[in-house]
């Protein structure tokens, strides 16, 4: 069997300002928590046989997880096209709208949609690429949207744009 895997969609190359701040100093930090790492594991090395070494080894695989992830922001972020202007026609939801939705059983939720790199639930920020923000994108106030999945169908009525 086959380790394979289709590569993944492109996502869209667009970030707000604060998330491209945001990546920016992540990879900063990334870049100080390596040199820590590889402190760590110097040590570790020094301790003799490496391949009955716990901590060599965790140090070693946390070093691989700094490595990729560096190595993701370094090709992400010259790519990315950071959206700072708020749109002319302020009336339709666009890249970086704060939108308040009432669902079906009257429960009134807030969202702001943002690029792929920069989504975080607990925020309400989401993709530009979701499903759901797929259907907000061009709508205006008192449109009513529909997701539906392979679970359930979900019906939304928009009460407000902010930017």
């Amino acid at each position: 069997m086959s380790r394979w895997k289709p590569p993944r969609p492109k996502s869209s190359p667009y970030i707000s300002s604060e998330g491209y701040q945001t990546l920016e100093l992540e990879l900063k930090n990334l870049w100080e928590k390596r040199k820590h790492v590889v402190k760590a594991i110097t040590a570790a090395a020094a301790e003799g046989d490496r391949s009955e070494n716990a901590e060599y080894i965790y140090r070693k695989k946390e070093l691989r997880g700094i490595d990729y992830r560096i190595n993701f922001l370094q090709k992400r972020l010259p790519t990315l096209t950071v959206v700072s202007k708020k749109p002319d026609n302020q009336d339709r939801i666009y890249f970086g709208a704060y939108i308040t939705l009432e669902k079906e059983n009257g429960e009134e939720v807030t969202y702001r949609i943002v690029g792929p790199d920069e989504h975080d639930s607990t925020k309400g920020f989401i993709s530009m690429d979701s499903p759901l923000a797929k259907a907000l994108l061009k709508k205006t106030v008192d449109d009513e949207v529909s997701i539906k999945n392979e679970f359930q169908q979900s019906s939304y009525f928009i009460i407000a744009i902010n930017y």
